[in-house]
C-alpha cells in the first residue's frame, strides 16, 4: 500500500494527523503529484480548515488541470459555505473532466435547486438516482424537485422509492402527505402525515398540514 492509499486508510479512521503527516510526505517526495494535494486538501476541509482546503485543490488543478476529483472536493467546500455559484462551476468541472458518479451529479443538481432551477436540476438527480438506486437522499431530493416543479405523479413514484428505503424518512412521508393532497385525496395525505408525525412528533409543518386537512374534512 503506497502512502497516498494508507494516508486515505488513515483518513477513514478518523485519524486525521497521521494523514497529513503521510500526505506532506508524498508532497516533499513528489511535488508534482496531484492526488496528494487532493487528498492533503480533504484532510483540512475534514478539520474545518476549508480556505487552506481550497489553496490545496487549487494547487491540484495548476498541476493537472483534468483532474476531476480537486474539482469535486471544492464544489463541496463552496456548497456548504452557501457559496452555490462557485460550487455549481466546480461540479460542473469535475463532470466535464469525467466525473460520471452519482455524488457529483446528486450535488449538480442539489446546486442548482439552491439557485431556483429545478428543471435544469431534474435530469441530473435523475442521473444520480439511476446510477445509485440505494441512495435514499438522491431519491428524496429528486422527488422533491419532480413535486416542485408540479410532476406529482412521478414525484410520487420517488418518494414512495425513498420510504421502501427508509421507512423512518419523515420529511419524504410530509412531501407524500403534500402530493397526495394536491391530487385532492385528502384520506391518503392524512395517512402519510401521520406516519411522518409517528416518526418525529415535532414535525411542525406535518402537523399544521394535518390539522388543515382535519378542518377540511
Amino acid at each position: 500500500m503506497d502512502k497516498n492509499q494508507l494516508g486515505v486508510q488513515y483518513m477513514q479512521e478518523g485519524k486525521w494527523e497521521e494523514a497529513a503527516k503521510l500526505f506532506n510526505e508524498v508532497i516533499e517526495e513528489n511535488p508534482t503529484d496531484p492526488i496528494a494535494y487532493i487528498n492533503f486538501g480533504n484532510v483540512l476541509s475534514a478539520v474545518g480548515d476549508d480556505e487552506k482546503a481550497l489553496k490545496f485543490y487549487e494547487k491540484a488543478i495548476q498541476l493537472d488541470e483534468n483532474t476531476a476529483a480537486a474539482y469535486y472536493s471544492a464544489g463541496n467546500i463552496y456548497f456548504s459555505n452557501d457559496q452555490f455559484e462557485q460550487a455549481n462551476k466546480m461540479f460542473e468541472m469535475a463532470m466535464k473532466k469525467g466525473l460520471q458518479s452519482s455524488d457529483n451529479y446528486f450535488m449538480l443538481g442539489l446546486t442548482l435547486v439552491q439557485l431556483d432551477q429545478g428543471k435544469f436540476a431534474l435530469p441530473f438527480l435523475q442521473r444520480s438516482v439511476e446510477l445509485n438506486e440505494e441512495d435514499v437522499e438522491a431519491c428524496f431530493q429528486y422527488g422533491l424537485c419532480l413535486a416542485q416543479l408540479e410532476l406529482i405523479d412521478e414525484a410520487i413514484v420517488q418518494l414512495e422509492k425513498c420510504i421502501e428505503l427508509d421507512d423512518q424518512h419523515a420529511d419524504a412521508y410530509y412531501n407524500l402527505g403534500v402530493s397526495y393532497a394536491f391530487k385532492e385525496n385528502g384520506a391518503k395525505a392524512l395517512a402519510m402525515f401521520n406516519k411522518a408525525l409517528e416518526i418525529q412528533p415535532d414535525h411542525l409543518l406535518a402537523g399544521h398540514a394535518k390539522k388543515l386537512i382535519e378542518a377540511a374534512n
